[in-house]
């Protein structure tokens, strides 16, 4: 029997022929297209350890295992050989009627009923089968554990790759999948599946049989290769450049030629990704440091020395948030960077608006540190609809002339680029988001494991590790174990060193085979400890000779009404005609009331206004602007306020004379705090303020009893003493037995939350890589009550981005417009009406889930018919007669303005 080839692999968005029947591509085509692309991806975009990690696995040479990478991501829709998806009714027809339908009529591809209804994917049909045939081929198997063995390990991965992988099959399946899965079909369907998979076998020239076995990193190289190759070789443009004539046969001699096409046109496909070409320069020689003092001398001297010896590993460095420790951890990224030869940098942060405002230092770092060409992309929630048009926005807020589009400006890749995609983002050469995109990386979301591919051939940098409390520190853990695993480079930057720091380090050495005897990090501050990847072993270098810069908080706390201390704390600035402070306040709203309040008492104060309920673009200018005029020698003249919210606490670069805050935990104050100036900064503490939902209720009572009507602390040597202090398990004892029982109610709830909180995310994470005993499926579990609400709740509150609509123009003739009263900036339409997502991008607001529940919103079914726009909350305001816009929802009003969106609740 020959090979047929009117078995179809692709056809949606692949056009009619001059009959009017749609185009499909061959299936054994579009294998050998992802086969020829994973060629490619192995040369050009692997890492020199992602390749060895795969060939000391399969205990196979280098090209042997460059040649079996391909061969197996050539089979990855071998399982499309199956009745449900050759016959399935969205398939290509012509005429109304399936091009495939003729195969039920010929007695080879006979089916019954059943194999109609089977369910299995075709992701899932390649799994079951290919065990049976890689056994038949030798490859190492085990009827008892099949899971341990070779022959499972590769069909599963390959299973794998529609993003999650499924369960193990054992021995009586895989002897005959049909029998469980009718749908596979016997006869012509099982010889047509086996001659593919020896033209595939025969073409790409495979020879050699692997007998080793499958390590946790070569699973995720893998996978990670054979995703990408089929997502590059299912690009449509490309595909309609290689469609075959009618007739084609695909013999033997038809396959060879087409072999040579693919590997053509495999290099062009992978250009267009912006993925390639990047790497770490050579790091300048730090003999300009000899003599010099402090943490970024010490770590400019010592790292290197460090990867010298011992390779890239884990740098954690603990001092008081600052650009010059940003300066320091950078610097650490790109000795590791360079040493392990990697393609890119992740800088993670616990927000997304200190991602916005650390953007413009990671990039000023990569001007330096990266060559090659390189692609920026901003990752969080309030940029995921479109990462590349995010970075665009990002960058015209923050431009002082203009952003030229000539080439060398390469902050950012198109709109339309290939990796402005969710799943596809994370491969960006440059990174800046949040955490939240780690994280996902052990958690059983789709595309988990690409995430980790695409980590590990990066340095990964996380700013404020310890700032996502008990759920992030749990999944925070089991990430850097999968990163040892993985040999990424990872620098950690934390305020202070504490249990929490400790428990990193050990993750990173549990994860590189190290030891699990306890480790600490160097209590004093600053400073740095270094771990080794190969090893998993400690290395405490030589501590900075020098502290930093000394300097004393003075912590106040006043018991008036907040907004008359507010005034009371402002009152000096505002005699002296000069000096510059932050107003934190719990909620947007009550930051745009403190705004307005100001402007109107205080009309001698310049007032400055921005919180996380702004629309994009006008958040990012904000930033800017602050970044500008709030700078050590900012631009601003004369007494200057600047009003915020906890969105501020871990931004860079701002300095006051005076930060106002209202109760937060002693470590969001100090957070705050730290963005003083001078040697003796100045915090003002509202004690009848409101505190943030968020925040823990038994953390806020602690710092109140703590700091009592006020407090100095030397920084940075009395910092991790006082958070110390305000952890200590013995606080409540010298209490009175009021406030010692109202404190040990807040401290059990807080203890149930987190006790709560560690033990799901325990339940949730993906197993450590040592503990998948070969069986890949434990990434992907499915655990009943795994519900997206969930997901995001381990991730932080959960967020709904909202974008507000105005209406124009009469009834019957009314359009929505992006901003009001600019008609250019109407909402525009794309094919069957629908909206075109990459316009809303500068015009999304975040908004907490909780104060939008009930809320449909006015979009159609066309929006809500867009996967980029199911989370996306659309707003039509009404103008009433006083000018404001606004929407009534159930619960809450919707106020819009220029100074972001006002949510109150209705009485």
């Amino acid at each position: 029997m020959s090979l047929d080839s009117r078995l179809w692999g692709k056809a949606a968005g692949l056009g009619k022929d001059a009959r009017g029947a749609d185009h499909t591509h061959p299936l054994i085509c579009h294998l050998l297209d992802t086969a020829a692309v994973a060629e490619v991806v192995w040369d050009e975009l692997l890492t020199v350890h992602q390749r060895s990690m795969v060939a000391e696995a399969l205990q196979v040479s280098d090209g042997q295992a460059r040649t079996l990478a391909a061969f197996w991501a050539g089979l990855h829709d071998i399982g499309k050989i199956s009745v449900p998806f050759q016959l399935h009714r969205n398939g290509p027809k012509h005429g109304g009627k399936l091009l495939t339908h003729e195969l039920s009529g010929e007695p080879g591809y006979a089916f019954g009923a059943s194999a109609v209804q089977d369910r299995q994917s075709h992701e899932a049909a390649a799994h079951w089968w290919l065990v049976g045939i890689f056994k038949e081929i030798d490859y190492p198997s085990s009827k008892r554990r099949p899971q341990s063995q070779l022959s499972h390990a590769v069909a599963q991965l390959l299973g794998g790759h529609g993003g999650r992988f499924h369960p193990v099959v054992y021995d009586k399946n895989s002897r005959c999948p049909a029998a469980r899965h009718p749908g596979m079909g016997v006869g012509s369907w099982e010889e047509q599946r086996r001659i593919h998979f020896d033209e595939v076998r025969r073409v790409v020239g495979v020879k050699s049989v692997p007998q080793g076995r499958m390590t946790p990193g070569a699973a995720v190289v893998l996978t990670g290769l054979v995703t990408l190759s089929d997502w590059l070789a299912s690009i449509e443009e490309e595909i309609r450049s290689r469609l075959r004539e009618e007739g084609w046969a695909g013999a033997p001699d038809d396959l060879d030629s087409y072999w040579q096409i693919a590997r053509a046109a495999a290099p062009r496909l992978l250009q267009q990704t912006d993925l390639l070409g990047t790497g770490f320069a050579r790091p300048p020689d730090p003999a300009h440091c000899v003599g010099e003092t402090g943490i970024g001398a010490s770590m400019a001297l010592q790292v290197p020395v460090l990867v010298a010896e011992h390779g890239p590993g884990m740098v954690v460095v603990t001092a008081p948030p600052s650009e010059d420790r940003t300066g320091a951890a950078l610097r650490a990224a790109a000795v590791l960077g360079h040493a392990a030869n990697a393609r890119g940098l992740f800088y993670a942060l616990p927000t997304g608006s200190a991602a916005d405002s650390h953007m413009a230092q990671v990039h000023a770092f990569a001007k330096q540190a990266l060559t090659g060409p390189w692609r920026s992309l901003l990752l969080h929630s309030s940029s995921r609809l479109k990462p590349a048009e995010a970075a665009e926005q990002w960058a015209h807020a923050n431009a002082t002339d203009g952003v030229s589009p000539e080439p060398g400006e390469e902050w950012a890749p198109t709109a339309n680029s290939w990796l402005n995609s969710h799943h596809r983002a994370l491969l960006a050469a440059l990174g800046t988001g949040t955490v939240d995109e780690l994280l996902q990386a052990v958690m059983p979301v789709k595309f988990n494991v690409m995430r980790l591919f695409a980590l590990s051939g990066k340095v990964v940098v996380v700013d404020e590790a310890h700032a996502r409390g008990a759920w992030g520190q749990k999944l925070m853990l089991r990430f850097l174990e999968w990163a040892a695993a993985l040999r990424i480079p990872v620098v950690l930057a934390a305020t202070a060193a504490d249990t929490s720091v400790d428990a990193m380090l050990a993750a990173y050495r549990r994860g590189a085979g190290g030891g699990r005897e306890p480790v600490m990090q160097p209590r004093r501050s600053p400073g740095w400890s270094f771990v080794d990847a190969q090893s998993g072993g400690g290395h405490l270098p030589q501590q900075p000779a020098g502290t930093a810069r000394a300097s004393t908080l003075s912590i106040t706390v006043v018991d008036g009404t907040p907004y008359g201390e507010i005034q009371a704390a402002l009152a000096p600035i505002v005699a002296a005609g000069n000096g510059r402070a932050a107003v934190y306040r719990a909620t947007p709203a009550e930051a745009i009331r403190t705004f307005h309040q100001l402007t109107k008492d205080l009309p001698g104060l310049d007032v400055t206004l921005i919180h996380e309920q702004m629309r994009n673009k006008d958040r990012w200018q904000c930033l800017a602007a602050c970044r500008s005029a709030f700078a050590p020698n900012g631009g601003v003249s004369g007494p200057s306020v600047l009003v915020t919210t906890s969105m501020l606490e871990h931004v860079r670069g701002l300095h006051f004379d005076l930060v106002i805050s209202g109760p937060a935990p002693l470590a969001a104050l100090l957070a705050r705090a730290v963005q003083g100036v001078g040697d003796r900064s100045r915090l003002v503490v509202l004690r009848a303020d409101n505190a943030s939902e968020l925040d823990d209720a038994a953390l806020v009572r602690r710092t109140d009893l703590l700091l009592g009507t006020g407090r100095t602390v030397a920084l940075p040597e009395e910092l991790p003493l006082v958070l110390d202090e305000v952890y200590a398990d013995e606080f409540a004892d010298r209490l009175e037995w009021p406030a010692a029982r109202e404190l040990q109610q807040f401290d059990n709830q807080r203890t149930v939350r987190e006790h709560k909180a560690t033990g799901t995310a325990r339940w949730l994470a993906v197993p450590g890589p040592w503990e998948l005993d070969g069986d890949l499926a434990l990434l992907s579990r499915d655990h009943t009550g795994v519900e997206p609400d969930l997901l995001s709740s381990v991730l932080g509150e959960d967020l709904v981005q909202v974008v507000c609509l105005y209406e124009h123009g009469r009834p019957g003739n009314r359009v929505y417009l992006l901003e009001d009263g600019v008609p250019e900036r109407r909402l525009e339409h794309g094919p069957k009406g629908r909206p075109v997502p990459g316009q809303l991008v500068p015009y999304l607001i975040p908004v907490p889930k909780r104060l939008v529940e009930g809320v449909e919103g006015d979009a159609n079914s066309a929006w809500r018919g867009m996967a980029a726009l199911k989370n996306v909350l659309r707003l039509n305001l009404k103008k009433l007669e006083d000018g404001r816009w606004v929407y009534t929802g159930p619960k809450h009003r919707f106020c819009m303005s220029e100074h972001g969106l006002m949510i109150d609740e209705l009485p």
